[in-house]
């Protein structure tokens, strides 16, 4: 091996390292943590839709379920895809949590 080769080489890799410690691998596992909790969506809990809407669900929600209905206001209902929910606050947390 040539060591202008090398010399080339060893900062690309460095580069590539740094972006997958400190963008990729954070991306994926905050992925994943969203993924388990759009899973674990059900009846009673509070949601944030993608459009900033807050609603709670109305309906018991099954795995399978890609679509949720939830309640916007007393007596209008509404359904949202679980993909567009950005965040699921259960009913039995805190507030201030």
């Amino acid at each position: 091996m040539d060591s202008s080769f090398l010399t080339s080489v060893v900062p690309l890799v460095a580069v590539f390292a740094i972006m997958y410690f400190l963008l990729i691998r954070p991306q994926q596992a905050k992925m994943k943590e969203h993924k388990k909790m759009i899973e674990n969506v059900g009846r009673g809990d509070t949601v944030v839709t993608a459009g900033g809407v807050i609603a709670k669900v109305a309906k018991p929600v099954k795995p399978e379920d890609t679509e949720v209905t939830v309640e916007i206001a007393d007596g209008v209902q509404v359904k949202v895809l679980k993909s567009t929910l950005s965040d699921v606050r259960p009913k039995n947390s805190p507030a201030n949590d």
